[in-house]
């Protein structure tokens, strides 16, 4: 194909940073004009640091980069914006407070007499475009009160009304429902017949096949190929990716459950703008089994979850481990019970990113007899037990004083599991356990989470990866607007389609048909 018919030329490129880490060694990316290209790999494969290279965020140590035939050097997103490149990140960039509107036409406002934001122009240029691409937005909502798929699409207008021709998507489907996801690829699709560019980063194999014309598969730093998605299957993708074969189901035993070790009763809780995200919310989780919580994101599962692990105090309502009061209790006393957690956002919330892989392993339980000689630390059983799950949870590491940092996202996640697993827990919170991490690592997370169940711990999932929460989960209960919409006793039947409705709110079970089934009454 002659060079020009490719819109991004990206040659020989190299990104070493000042750490000695080299995330692209001599990567060669082409897409062509019209086409939605995938960009696959695992976390820490390099796909995020080639994207961000291309929209200006950081710049390649070698190689060079051509746009519609021009080299260019791309110093800043405005240099890249400049090129006709958008990027819709996968952690919105919208401002929660402003309106819709007012975010996209953020920074390039039209103004009145020169001095004011027009308004009422911000809105018809919003909905010109709303129209143009088919991209349905209320122009006058707040940010903060629109849904996860209305964000996304007020991204991609941003981007558009900055006259982007080439869409780089970073996993632009990970918190949407099958329903929203059918949507969004229809507007790409309209987006593509326009004659408009994508790259569509993703991890999800059916999705890809899908959407996508041709693909191009990192793994460590370095391009795998680029093949027509039609010609390849979903398990050689998988084996390009991660260098082996990899199960893309989980394997698990029927579920036996035994005792109550979490009862939630009546939990309520409103936000600081007054809008009731838990509204009288009952649950038990089982010993020995794993249940699982759907929906869309912002219907409280993020709530539930700061509450159960005193992040947050409800308004009423009971929630006991074992007969013992959690609620507002120190998380010390928490984990004394034997709850486990893991947050949905690990950095913030998982570990210590300045501190060794050792300290962010031990930090739980430093305070252990094992651990301390009298007033000393006993160093030589913390580096043992440190290597041990090092070695047992596969974390990819220079070695223990690492810090955690400088890890990929996969083993980031590896080190938070590694902590919470191995404390022996009865209960654990497993948030977003694998979102945003590679395939390797999401499947020994999965498998881990199987058998601790499968060994009697009782596991509440929480997850917006709808494949996830139906491989993984025994039972399932679905959240909307803060209320369970649907418990289901057994997820073997359960197609996404059904599991979709009641995330979207079109259809509800009768708060009885949920209290018979769930006590079974």
């Amino acid at each position: 194909m002659a060079d020009n018919e490719y819109v991004v030329q990206m040659k020989g490129i190299t990104k070493v940073y000042p750490n000695g880490i080299a995330a692209n060694q001599g990567v060669d990316f082409n897409v062509k004009k019209g086409e939605i290209h995938a960009l696959m790999g695992e976390n820490g494969a390099g796909k995020s640091t080639l994207m961000k290279m291309l929209f200006g965020l950081e710049q390649p140590t070698e190689g060079t980069i051509t746009v519609n035939g021009e080299e260019v050097s791309l110093t800043s997103p405005t240099v890249a914006i400049s090129k006709g490149i958008g990027m819709v990140h996968q952690h919105f960039m919208l401002v929660p407070n402003l309106t819709v509107a007012e975010n996209i036409v953020l920074g390039m406002e039209p103004k009145k007499n020169n001095l004011f934001m027009d308004y009422k122009k911000a809105v018809e240029i919003t909905e010109e475009y709303a129209k143009k691409y088919n991209l349905q937005v209320d122009p006058d909502a707040k940010v903060r009160d629109i849904p996860v798929g209305m964000k996304q699409k007020v991204e991609i207008l941003k981007a558009l009304v900055r006259g982007a021709k080439i869409l780089i998507l970073d996993e632009p489907t990970a918190v949407l429902t099958t329903q929203e996801t059918e949507e969004l690829f229809k507007e790409l699709i309209h987006l593509k017949e326009q004659g408009y560019t994508m790259v569509f980063i993703s991890h999800k194999l059916h999705e890809i096949k899908q959407i996508t014309d041709r693909l191009t598969i990192m793994r460590g730093g370095k391009s795998m190929g680029v093949y027509n998605t039609a010609d390849i299957s979903k398990e050689e993708i998988s084996r390009l990716m991660v260098g082996r074969d990899v199960i893309l189901t989980v394997e698990k035993e029927q579920a036996q459950p035994t005792d109550v070790v979490l009862r939630v009763r009546d939990l309520e809780y409103t936000n600081e703008w007054k809008k009731k995200m838990i509204n009288h919310m009952s649950f038990d989780v089982r010993k020995g089994e794993i249940l699982g919580i759907a929906g869309v994101e912002g219907n409280g599962q993020r709530e539930l979850v700061d509450m159960l692990f005193n992040l947050n105090m409800p308004d009423s309502g009971v929630a006991k481990v074992n007969g013992h009061n959690i609620l507002g209790e120190s998380q010390r006393k928490i984990r004394d019970l034997g709850v486990s957690l893991i947050p949905e956002d690990r950095m913030t919330f998982g570990m210590a990113g300045a501190a060794s892989i050792e300290e962010n392993l031990i930090s739980d339980r430093c305070a252990q007899k094992r651990y301390n000689n009298g007033p000393l630390f006993n160093m030589k059983k913390i580096h043992e037990d440190s290597d041990k799950l090092i070695e047992e949870y596969k974390v990819l590491c220079k070695n223990r004083t690492q810090k955690v940092g400088m890890l990929s996202g996969g083993n980031i996640q590896k080190v938070v599991v590694a902590r919470e697993f191995s404390a022996e827990p009865v209960l654990i919170i497993a948030d977003q356990p694998t979102r945003g991490i590679d395939v390797g690592a999401t499947e020994f997370i999965r498998k881990k989470l199987v058998e601790l169940s499968r060994e009697g711990a009782a596991v509440l999932l929480v997850s917006a990866d709808l494949n996830e929460v139906m491989e993984l989960s025994d039972s399932l209960i679905i959240m909307y607007n803060g209320q369970i919409a649907a418990y289901f006793e057994d997820t073997k039947d359960l197609t996404d389609t059904v599991m979709g409705e009641y995330m979207l709110g079109l259809k509800q079970q009768s708060p009885e048909e949920v209290r018979r089934v769930q006590h079974g009454e």
